[in-house]
């Protein structure tokens, strides 16, 4: 499922174009400038690019991923038997949408910017060009994971080049104020989204563990729903594997879709 939006493709170009200067700083400016000869440089390179691979998957799933759309009727539906029961299905706490115009299961909403209806949507964020749902939530968590720990890792091997002076690393006044500049540049770039991602992971969690998605909060009048173990909510979102294999976004969420067929027409 690919959007579309103008903004969402800007964002999803300017998410990789900043990964990929991290990568070219630390290697053209940190690692061969200052620890070409020692095998931590082989190590963090390998280590570097590795959590880059990582991103750049989750990204992907994240993006391209159905987050939950409800299936739009292939004739105009008659809501006139909503609440009959003989209506063919279970349609308590079921909402419609007047946008969609078709039946929508509890806890879905309307996305402008996608135009369908997405089951437990928590936000359209445009950094992946997608609503946050319930099939794609996890990647986009894991995205959130992996970009923090991008930046933590490229402050940390900045700072430890700036600290651990190499006495066979080139003096050139020119490359080391080269160096200088693009490591100041990466340090901005990764403070910057290390702690806006770091603000959103943190928004996800709380939304995850209260049960209650950003779209919810803002509404204030959800449904009441049983209080659940933390566990168990998180496991509705990352799956019932291990949770060490929440980190890998090769894994995917089975879900089941249980939005009815709808045959009725006016």
């Amino acid at each position: 499922m690919f959007v579309k939006d103008p903004c969402g493709i800007a964002c999803i170009l300017v998410t990789y174009l900043a990964v990929f200067y991290a990568d070219y700083v630390v290697i053209k400016w940190v690692v061969l400038q200052t620890m070409l000869d020692s095998l931590w440089g082989t190590f963090n390179v390998v280590m570097f690019n590795t959590v880059i691979f990582l991103l750049m998957i989750a990204h992907i799933k994240a993006v391209l991923t159905d987050p939950g759309s409800i299936p739009l009727p292939q004739s105009r539906v008659d809501f006139s038997d909503i609440h009959s029961s003989d209506s063919g299905c279970d349609f308590v706490n079921w909402t419609i949408c007047a946008r969609c115009e078709t039946y929508r299961p509890p806890r879905a909403h309307h996305c402008r910017i996608c135009q369908r209806c997405i089951r437990r949507m928590d936000h359209h964020c445009p950094w992946i060009n997608n609503c946050v749902g319930e099939r794609n939530q996890k990647y986009f968590i894991q995205f959130l994971l992996y970009v923090g720990a991008l930046s933590a890792y490229a402050v940390a091997l900045v700072v430890i080049s700036w600290v651990q002076e190499c006495q066979d690393c080139i003096q050139d006044i020119p490359l080391k104020q080269a160096r200088i500049m693009h490591c100041v540049i990466l340090l901005l770039e990764s403070a910057l989204f290390g702690l806006f991602v770091a603000a959103i992971f943190i928004d996800q969690m709380q939304a995850i563990l209260t049960d209650e998605t950003a779209v919810e909060q803002i509404q204030q009048h959800g449904p009441f729903r049983p209080h659940k173990p933390k566990m168990a909510l998180l496991s509705e979102v990352c799956g019932k594997e291990h949770p060490l294999l929440w980190l890998l976004p090769c894994s995917s969420v089975s879900r089941k879709m249980d939005t009815p067929l709808i045959d009725h027409h006016v």
